[in-house]
């Protein structure tokens, strides 16, 4: 029996897994980096520590998590979802660490982290999965993949590394295909270290259905039912259900199986999600799709809890520690059916647009009443007071009811929603409350892309609940005097930089943080040019030049957090400035450009032209280039160097200007090429190889 766990995790799953923790008797370690000190699950464990860094970087740092469970005594680390939980690293980092890792086995999450890899165990073993390529692709392969489908085909780029709707494009038009591939790439790697796409086919009329799956590794392995997830905004969950409602149960009966058969096949230990697609269309090949597995617990566990009566992470810390399903008294669970029917409902801090966009919302929270009562549940980290960090997932807190069947759930969810208060900053109950008194959602007729068909009319019902309910609250609390009664007062805003006469302002269209601010002052820009790219609810915006001009001032930089209508930047505007499509598509492609110059520049200095002295020595003693022995191997054209390009896109502190390339191309052939370790006092080691490389 283990008597301490860590729980490398923030929010409300860090706080659910720390009660039930408790009520097994082991103790629990929180941890949160400074910019999240207030948040609720700070205060919900036993303990708890700081991490160093800020962000969601803090909770990726597999050092200090580690060296915190050492520190603490801790037996076991339960990863939450997101974050680490599925990261093979850490959990084989956890067993070097003497601290076992609550979650599968590191052979495991290298399989199912692979999402390419899942695909193929799928295939081999004969359960479907939708046209695609199982392995990294690039732009060009994508985009061929598809022109193959022909007209009125459309693709899904989706990480390779991960999942959660991180990563993810549609793509139905092959002129978007370039920006969503940048786009998507760069998710990736921001939230799982690794940009690597896959692409398959997109399926545009679907029901998404998901099978909660329980193994303990030695054999056993069972389900507990399934769940309908195809509520969703932008790919992200909204809604879910338990069980499936409106699932044909032949189509059931063979999820189920495919899920287990899967799970078998992996000989999996712990909880973990077989994700599947039900195919609505009518000359489908197939009745579903498989897409992917997340071995680790979901955000909506709840809802299968709630109609099998099971606790999940009891049930996750128990096979961690060993047990068998024999032992939980689980052996026979998929022979019981569902004793209810229940209803997740996701407030985020968010709201969504008439084009389906969801916006996230900033400020402190003056008023926070969740409701109650039986067969109500609410797991959430928000309270009164608590100003939110947009750096961290918009998720604020999830709504829960079970009832005998889903029409009373469905009706106990929308009664639910309106006893929620949530003052002082924005939600998305109003959309839910739209979204819930929508007849199909009821009968169970809705597919993925629902709320993206209907998201001007959710958006136009929910504004009425939000003026309706702005009428009956005037007057009942006032957010300045929640924020007075904070230590230190008010906290106020700091004042805008001026915009001068005649400039243009570019300001954030959200709240976000700034992952990319590519241009200057005193660079010129056409309209449309990409000017700055933010970051909210697990997407990347690129923020564009209104028009055509040069960069006054920028006021932010990469990894800054802001705040909705922020100024980013002033423009001057110049109307001679390629300012449309045609005048920019006239521009010469061969006209110099600095960048490109540096990087033949790079080319050219280490190539064997370059260094014809030092080849004519290596000619005279009879020996051959690298490059020699690489042409006689290799079919022309078949080989690319890359080594020069590393020093492409860094920046110096001396000017380029103020380099004396002949120095640089002395110490390039002395410590380089004749492995001499450069001096620390070297003023110009940023353009050494040697330095670029780490060698010295």
């Amino acid at each position: 029996m283990a008597s301490k766990v860590l729980i490398a995790n923030r929010g409300e799953i860090a706080i659910r897994v720390a009660r039930t923790a408790a009520e097994m008797g082991i103790a629990t370690v929180m941890v949160h980096p400074v910019d999240d000190r207030h948040a609720g699950h700070v205060r919900a464990g036993n303990a708890s520590c700081e991490l160093p860094g800020q962000g969601a970087a803090a909770y990726l740092d597999e050092a200090a998590l580690l060296a915190v469970a050492q520190a603490e005594g801790c037996d076991l680390v339960h990863p939450g979802y997101g974050f680490l939980s599925e990261s093979a690293t850490f959990a084989r980092a956890c067993a070097a660490a003497g601290v076992t890792f609550v979650g599968p086995a590191p052979e495991t999450l290298d399989l199912f982290g692979d999402k390419a890899a899942a695909r193929a165990l799928a295939e081999r073993c004969g359960v479907p999965v939708l046209p695609g390529l199982s392995r990294a692709v690039t732009r060009d392969e994508a985009a061929a993949f598809l022109a193959g489908l022909g007209s009125g085909g459309a693709v899904m780029l989706k990480a390779l590394a991960g999942g959660g709707g991180r990563g993810m494009r549609a793509v139905e038009n092959a002129a978007d295909l370039t920006d969503a591939f940048e786009r998507a790439s760069s998710e990736a790697r921001t939230a799982f270290g690794n940009g690597d796409l896959y692409v398959e086919a997109f399926l545009p009329l679907a029901r998404h259905v998901e099978v909660q799956v329980v193994g303990d590794g030695a054999g056993a392995v069972l389900h507990l039912w399934d769940r309908e997830c195809s509520l969703q905004r932008q790919r992200q969950k909204l809604v879910e259900i338990a069980p499936a409602i409106g699932l044909n149960p032949a189509v059931r009966a063979a999820i189920l199986e495919a899920a287990l058969t899967l799970a078998r096949a992996a000989n999996y230990r712990g909880i973990g999600t077989f994700e599947f697609l039900a195919d609505l269309r009518p000359d489908a090949p197939h009745p579903f799709v498989f897409i992917e597995a997340n071995p680790r617990i979901q955000v909506e566990h709840t809802v299968t809890e709630e109609v099998t009566g099971i606790d999940l992470v009891r049930v996750q810390l128990a096979l961690a520690m060993g047990a068998a399903l024999e032992d939980l008294g689980l052996h026979d669970a998929a022979t019981r059916p569902p004793m209810a029917a229940a209803v997740q409902m996701r407030i985020n801090m968010e709201t969504l647009d008439e084009g389906g966009q969801a916006r996230p919302t900033g400020g402190m929270i003056a008023r926070y009443e969740m409701p109650s009562g039986r067969g109500v549940r609410v797991d959430g980290h928000g309270q009164t007071g608590y100003a939110p960090s947009p750096r961290y997932d918009s998720l604020l807190a999830k709504l829960i009811v079970s009832a005998p069947d889903i029409g009373a759930a469905m009706g106990k969810a929308r009664r639910a929603l309106d006893e929620c208060r949530i003052e002082g900053i924005g939600t998305n109950v109003a959309l839910l409350k739209a979204l819930l008194d929508r007849p199909e959602v009821a009968h169970g007729d809705f597919d993925t892309r629902f709320v993206e068909r209907h998201a001007a009319a959710l958006v136009g019902a929910s504004r009425a609940f939000e003026n309706a309910h702005a009428v009956a609250s005037a007057g009942s609390i006032d957010p300045l005097a929640v924020l007075s009664a904070r230590p230190g007062g008010p906290v106020s805003a700091a004042p805008e930089a001026h915009v001068p006469d005649g400039f243009a302002a570019v300001r954030a269209p959200m709240v976000g943080t700034l992952v990319a601010v590519p241009v200057q002052a005193g660079d010129t820009v056409r309209k449309g040019q990409t000017l700055a790219v933010i970051e909210a609810l697990k997407m990347e915006h690129a923020i564009i030049a209104p028009v055509a001009g040069t960069i006054g001032a920028v006021l932010h930089g990469a990894g800054d957090v802001v705040q909705e209508d922020a100024l980013l930047a002033t423009l001057a505007p110049d109307d001679g400035l390629a300012d449309d499509a045609d005048e920019v598509q006239a521009f010469d492609p061969d006209t110099p450009r600095a960048d490109i110059e540096r990087v033949c520049a790079m080319h050219a200095l280490v190539s064997d032209a370059g260094r014809a002295d030092i080849v004519a020595k290596r000619h005279a003693k009879g020996k051959r280039t690298a490059r020699e022995n690489i042409a006689d191997l290799c079919d022309p054209g078949t080989f690319t160097e890359y080594g020069p390009l590393v020093t492409a896109g860094r920046r110096y502190e001396d000017s380029p200007a103020d380099i004396d390339r002949r120095l640089i191309k002395t110490q390039l052939e002395q410590c380089f090429w004749k492995r001499h370790f450069c001096s620390m006092t070297c003023t110009h080691r940023r353009e050494c190889y040697h330095y670029i490389f780490g060698f010295g």
